[in-house]
């Protein structure tokens, strides 16, 4: 009986905790359209958040994309097929790795320091101060944070895109023995707008994640340090699982036809 009742402790706090995420992001989304705004924060967090996580958004889909056309060779050449790897290495990078991968890469970056920062600032009470001052903490700290991963990764996506196709073509090129022109042709032929978009909007909503959990355990993070730790891990690993998650279904809502 002990061994079903941790069971059910187990599935009733699983529940508890995606009720509270729940009301956390809908009491986020609320705040965004609701007086007073601090635009200085929200261009802030759009510096840290999307200018500074370029370089490894951008050397990640780099390096993917340039092992993407190898696998995608060596694969294509047990079935004559090497021909597809521009078309596979565009669609590839567009639909599925560019928008995970990079949510995946700024979650690392982000969910984790912005969970540390919001955590430590309620271990030091300084959020606390912020509302003695009538600072509403939501509005000040997660409201631009979460309004500024959902502005900029869908750019750094695009952006991690056009880099990721560009690896594929220098490894095809150099490595593979493509001709340039008819390289870029096949790219630009068998790419669509709606594979474009419904990359991009998959980032919009994996830059809300990452955010989302980001303040979320920071604002419930336990006290001293080790609390800290505990609530910037749980950041990382919740965006991540989430962010896969989520993916599956957009991916269905997208392509399921």
């Amino acid at each position: 009986m002990s061994f079903l009742a941790n069971i059910g402790a187990a599935t009733l706090g699983f529940i508890a905790v995606i009720g509270r995420i729940s009301i956390f992001a809908f009491q986020t989304v609320s705040h965004h359209v609701r007086p007073p705004f601090y635009p200085r924060e929200f261009v802030h967090q759009l510096m840290y958040i999307g200018y500074l996580s370029l370089p490894v958004v951008g050397l990640t889909a780099l390096f993917t994309g340039g092992a993407l056309a190898l696998q995608i060779y060596s694969g294509g050449a047990r079935f004559n097929a090497e021909a597809v790897v521009p078309s596979i290495v565009a669609i590839g990078m567009v639909r599925e790795l560019g928008p995970v991968l990079g949510g995946l890469m700024v979650a690392g970056r982000v969910a984790a320091s912005v969970a540390a920062e919001i955590g430590t600032m309620k271990v030091t009470e300084q959020i606390d101060a912020l509302v003695t001052l009538s600072t509403h903490p939501m509005k000040y700290l997660t409201v631009p944070r979460v309004l500024a991963a959902t502005l900029t990764l869908p750019i750094l996506v695009a952006i991690g895109d056009i880099i990721g196709i560009m690896g594929g073509f220098l490894v095809g090129i150099t490595r593979l023995e493509f001709n340039a022109g008819a390289y870029m042709s096949n790219t630009i032929d068998f790419l669509e707008t709606g594979d474009v978009v419904s990359g991009l909007v998959k980032a919009a909503v994996f830059g809300f994640i990452v955010a989302l959990m980001g303040c979320y355990h920071g604002m419930h993070s336990g006290r001293g340090a080790q609390g800290v730790g505990r609530a910037t891990t749980n950041a990382v690993v919740s965006a991540s699982i989430l962010i896969l998650g989520s993916n599956y279904i957009l991916t269905e809502v997208f392509f399921s036809a």
